[in-house]
C-alpha cells in the first residue's frame, strides 16, 4: 500500500472551514484509507491506500465537500515527492518557517511568477506542482501578490520536513 500525505486547503485557517482533526481522521477511515494519522490543526493527514493518488485526492475532496458544504481543495503527495520537495528547497539562507511551499493541484504555468508583486523582498521559485516562496519578514504581514498561489495551500518548510519524516516512518 502506498503512503500518501493529503494537504487540505482552507481548513482551520483564519476561522474558515473548521474541521476537527478527529473528524478528518474518521472521514479518511470511512473512505477505506488505512493507518490514518493527522498532524497539527491545519489539515494535514497521512494514510495508506492501494488506490492511485488521483483517486484518493478526488474521494477525499468529495467527502469533505459533503461534510463542509463545499470542496476545500485537497493536494495529495507521495512520501518520495515530499522528500524531494524538502530536499530541493531553494533559498538556503531562509529560515525554514519563513519559507513556504505552496502545493498546487497542477503544474504552475511557466509565466506564473510574471505577475508577482513583492514589496517586502519576497522571492519565489517554481517547482513540479509547487511554488516556493521566501518571506524575509514572515508571511503574516506580507503584501505579496502572486495570483498563481490562489488554488494552492501552503506549509512552511519545517512542516513539510515533519510530514516527510512521518511518511517515511509509516513506510518503515
Amino acid at each position: 500500500m502506498a503512503v500518501y500525505v493529503a494537504l487540505l486547503r482552507a481548513v482551520n485557517v483564519g476561522g474558515t472551514g473548521s474541521l476537527p482533526m478527529a473528524e478528518l481522521k474518521a472521514i479518511c477511515e470511512g473512505l477505506g484509507f488505512a493507518d490514518v494519522k493527522t498532524y497539527i490543526q491545519s489539515g494535514n493527514v497521512l494514510f495508506r491506500s492501494d488506490e492511485s493518488e488521483t483517486t484518493v485526492e478526488e474521494k477525499l475532496d468529495a467527502a469533505l465537500g459533503q461534510k463542509m458544504g463545499k470542496r476545500p481543495g485537497v493536494m495529495v503527495r507521495s512520501r518520495n515527492e515530499l522528500d524531494a520537495i524538502a530536499a530541493n528547497a531553494p533559498f538556503p539562507k531562509a529560515k525554514p518557517n519563513f519559507l513556504l511551499v505552496y502545493f498546487l493541484p497542477e503544474k504552475p504555468p511557466a509565466d506564473a511568477l510574471d505577475k508577482m508583486v513583492a514589496p517586502d523582498g519576497e522571492e519565489a521559485k517554481l517547482a513540479a506542482r509547487e511554488i516556493y516562496v521566501h518571506y524575509p519578514n514572515g508571511s503574516g504581514r506580507s503584501k505579496l501578490k502572486l495570483p498563481a498561489l490562489k488554488p494552492g495551500t501552503s506549509r512552511n518548510l519545517n512542516t513539510v520536513r515533519k510530514l516527510a519524516d512521518m511518511a517515511a516512518a509509516m513506510e518503515g
